[in-house]
């Protein structure tokens, strides 16, 4: 069984989102190099400086399925059946959607019972591969239930002032990291993953 990580990209003051859950500035290290990255889904591609990129394609490599909430399965239409990452995702949410349209993909897994479910559903899913667990609600979720092996940070200088933070609706008493493993100096981002101490 692999990793549980949440990994996101992040405003200096600790958001990942706009309130209107507009990313803004916090994507554009996704376009501040060189290096075509090609994704399973669109849009098709972003260009990284080579150091963003090495760091990207070793994350992608090591992750087999995805964890993320419901509104964040909305707002992109569960990326129409097929991720960028090309992985399979497992949805946290109250009720599955009827109807929806890209379903016969097979990608997206909808998981009712809690944040404990909805882990052990994706590590099944992921084999020996990592779990990504997607910022916000669904990784405070994770992080306090002690699910969460590491959590990843793509530091953006930039500040936003207000929006969506990291760790949605959790006790800071809950979140204890340690040092950084991985510090990655790049254009427009600082890449660190902190292991979680328990």
């Amino acid at each position: 069984m692999g990793k549980v990580v949440t990994s996101a990209s992040m405003s200096l003051d600790g958001f990942v989102a706009y309130p209107n859950d507009d990313p803004g500035p916090l994507f554009d290290w996704y376009e501040a190099g060189d290096v075509e990255v090609v994704t399973a889904s669109e849009p098709a591609s972003f260009h990284l400086t080579p150091t963003s990129a090495d760091y990207w394609r070793s994350f992608v490599g090591e992750t087999g399925c995805l964890v993320v909430g419901r509104h964040l399965f909305d707002i992109t239409d569960g990326w129409s059946g097929i991720h960028p990452l090309g992985v399979p995702f497992v949805v946290l949410t109250h009720e599955a959607p009827r109807d929806w349209k890209h379903a016969a993909s097979g990608n997206a897994h909808f998981v009712t019972d809690g944040i404990e479910a909805a882990i052990a559903k994706a590590q099944e899913l992921a084999g020996d591969k990592t779990v990504g667990v997607a910022a916000g609600t669904v990784a405070g979720q994770a992080l306090a239930a002690g699910l969460v092996d590491e959590v990843g940070i793509d530091l953006v200088p930039v500040v936003l002032g207000e929006g969506h933070p990291y760790f949605a609706e959790i006790d800071p008493a809950a979140v204890r990291l340690g040092d950084p493993t991985v510090i990655v100096p790049s254009v427009r981002v600082t890449h660190m993953v902190f292991p979680v101490e328990r």
